[in-house]
């Protein structure tokens, strides 16, 4: 099995899950690069998953559906036309054609109804955890989001990180300011931007580098409490308190 990126729009990535036949398609919000890969590589579509309603991850269902009639799976507490088999905590997305399974987890934060996907030793994450931030809270609150990449944070660390944005290099510069000393952080940077200068995506990560690297998953290492607490005016005492101030700089960067 392959996972492929097809790129999108400025800088999403849309997943292809793929055995050399079959493919499954994670977050299409356009429809034209897809069918254009299945086309070059004869594949065959096999399902569509998607982690939340944006647009940009949702546009290309309906052209799907006009070229392969094939299941899609999506967020229950969302309404998104085209979903057939709506997922959510607790439910297996089960591929039989690419011979793999994925837990879905509820990770509300960037939306109320955002889910993700993981098997496989993978991860897909839409616009939950990015690599090296976290995606903006439009409709939850920062104790989901915090509680959501919790859930992240316990899977096994080398669980591969797929999520939909080309984001690694703007948020590591904003990474550095809560942590400039972090010397892991600072070899990803040298990584990343020459995997960039190659144009070559910076993904997958993995939810160990991310939990040595990531802001967002460190809002209980001492230099990031002390980071978001300087921001803050005042001293913080607890994880989802330094997560909200961590987030708020984020915004404002």
């Amino acid at each position: 099995m392959k996972i492929i990126p097809v790129p999108a729009f400025e800088d999403n990535y849309i997943w292809l899950i793929c055995d050399g036949r079959y493919a499954a398609v994670v977050d299409p919000g356009d429809a034209e690069p897809v069918l254009g890969h299945l086309s070059r590589h004869g594949l065959r579509l096999a399902a569509i998953l998607i982690t939340h309603h944006h647009g940009d991850h949702t546009g290309g269902i309906e052209a799907l559906l006009r070229h392969a009639a094939v299941p899609v799976y999506g967020p229950r507490k969302e309404n998104i036309p085209g979903i057939t088999n709506p997922v959510g905590t607790g439910d297996t997305v089960r591929l039989p054609e690419l011979g793999v399974e994925f837990a879905v987890l509820d990770v509300p934060g960037h939306t109320a109804g955002h889910i993700a996907y993981y098997g496989a030793n993978s991860l897909f994450c839409g616009d939950t955890l990015f690599t090296c931030g976290c995606g903006k809270l439009f409709e939850g609150t920062p104790a989901q989001m915090h509680a959501s990449l919790q859930k992240f944070a316990a899977l096994p660390d080398d669980t591969q990180v797929y999520c939909a944005h080309e984001y690694t290099l703007e948020n590591i510069r904003f990474a550095k300011k809560v942590e400039p000393a972090n010397r892991q952080l600072l070899e990803r940077e040298v990584r990343d931007l020459q995997t960039r200068e190659r144009s070559r995506p910076t993904l997958p990560s993995t939810l160990a580098l991310e939990k040595a690297t990531n802001p967002f998953l460190r809002c209980e290492h001492p230099a990031v409490i002390e980071a978001a607490s300087h921001f803050s005016g005042s001293p913080l005492d607890d994880a989802v308190k330094v997560f909200t101030a961590v987030r708020e700089w984020r915004n404002r960067f």
